[in-house]
């Protein structure tokens, strides 16, 4: 199980001011490419899941990992969700962006999870967006602040992974008000809001 932290941003402006604050706490910047993929039959949204390649498209060390997500619930700015994820050879991934039959054969213990516990036979790509992660290591708690770019706008999310939500919740959000940072609770997954074709109100 998978615990977040999520909180938005409303614009660009607060992004800005936002990563300005947290300057001295920045250890690395992600460039990261999301393609999400079902069943022909829907097998995997039919059953609340998700199956996803994130590209980390580094100069230097380009990275994939595949992940499949599950039961995921968001409320009040906490989601939890079932999470299973490894690393996948690059080049394999790339192969199955271009051709998702390929996810069939590759080797990968989540891919043939995917396989066994759903009964896919065949997959097809439904897209996806682009993520600037910005990664701090702030106050013994590791901060992601995104830009994702959606073909139908940009949104500013940050996200925080921890056992304890409410208190890393209320260390964040005190952060922000001290320095003046409109944010609110996330309602909808980065993912949700794909799918929703349009960025929440």
């Amino acid at each position: 199980m998978e615990v977040e932290v999520k909180l938005r941003l409303p614009n660009k402006a607060a992004h800005q001011k936002l990563l300005a604050s947290l300057s001295p706490f920045h250890t690395t910047t992600h460039h990261q490419h999301n393609t999400f993929y079902d069943g022909t039959a829907g097998e995997l949204s039919s059953r609340r899941a998700v199956l996803r390649l994130r590209f980390h498209e580094e100069p230097v060390l380009p990275k994939c990992f595949v992940t499949l997500k599950a039961n995921a619930v968001l409320a009040n700015g906490v989601s939890r969700v079932e999470e299973d994820e490894e690393e996948l050879d690059y080049s394999i991934g790339k192969a199955c962006s271009a051709d998702p039959q390929k996810l069939n054969d590759a080797d990968s213990r989540v891919l043939r999870r995917v396989k066994e516990e759903f009964g896919i036979e065949s997959y097809v790509s439904l897209g996806g967006f682009k993520n600037v992660r910005n990664v701090y290591e702030w106050k013994g708690v590791e901060l992601e602040i995104d830009e994702v770019n959606y073909e139908f706008g940009d949104m500013y999310e940050i996200e925080c992974e921890s056992v304890e939500p409410d208190k890393v919740k209320g260390m964040i959000t005190d952060f922000l008000k001290e320095n003046g940072i409109e944010y609110s609770d996330s309602q909808m997954s980065k993912f949700a809001i794909f799918r929703a074709g349009k960025l929440p109100s």
